[in-house]
């Protein structure tokens, strides 16, 4: 018995930037989360195993509650600019949120920039998963959802690998960096190709804001020939 597998991977411009967006995401976060541990207990003043708990506790629980107002407010808006705007800033706060990691030196600051993390990427997932869902290709759903999945885990699993070696070699600061700098890469990847999401004015469009910008600019008592 012969069996024939027929492989495609030909997806379309949207779903590979945001693909490629995800990896360098998911894959500077795979530096963190095999040290991240470690770090606490032996860069943090007070920290244990405990404060590990603490720290994910609030993690996740800081991320489920704020997702909800977040999903709800991003669905109550036309049009993907929101979306698209929480995605990106959602990106920009993961980076900045790993860096400020490396001035982590007491048990408060830690839960602090957990929460900001937690918030930052409340607004990545109520986000990125709703513009991605929409512009899935038609025939090729489960190829899509799959092939971000398969290329971020084996992101994360060559990250996780390099994260123990860098921290043992180099230090956590440059483990946190180095996971701050994906974080903006992933940003900028999205922030190349705005055009994939956030629609062209038309010439309707740019004929009222044109009118607009015209009216504001006239002084009262001004006539209009």
């Amino acid at each position: 018995m012969r069996i024939k597998v027929n492989i495609n991977v030909k997806v379309g411009r949207l779903v590979k930037y945001f693909v490629i967006s995800d990896f360098f995401l998911l894959a500077g976060w795979g530096l963190i989360d095999p040290v991240f541990s470690v770090f606490i207990v032996q860069r943090v003043l007070g920290g244990s195993l405990l404060v590990v708990g603490i720290a994910a506790a609030i993690y996740w629980i800081v991320r489920s509650v704020a997702q909800i107002p977040i999903a709800n407010y991003l669905d109550s808006t036309q049009g993907e600019r929101a979306d698209f705007m929480a995605l990106v800033g959602g990106l920009l706060l993961v980076g900045i949120s790993a860096i400020a990691m490396c001035w982590v030196a007491r048990v408060w600051e830690l839960y602090a920039i957990h929460a900001v993390q937690a918030i930052a990427f409340a607004f990545y997932y109520a986000s990125w998963p709703t513009i991605y869902s929409r512009h899935l290709d038609k025939n090729a759903i489960s190829l899509d959802w799959s092939l971000d999945s398969s290329v971020s885990g084996i992101g994360a699993g060559v990250a996780g690998f390099l994260g123990g070696v860098i921290a043992g070699t180099l230090g956590y600061d440059v483990v946190f960096v180095g996971a701050g700098i994906m974080a903006f890469i992933a940003a900028f990847v999205l922030l190349a190709v705005p055009d994939l999401i956030l629609p062209k004015p038309t010439t309707s469009t740019r004929d009222a804001v044109n009118a607009a910008e015209a009216a504001e600019e006239r002084k009262p008592g001004d006539l209009v020939a």
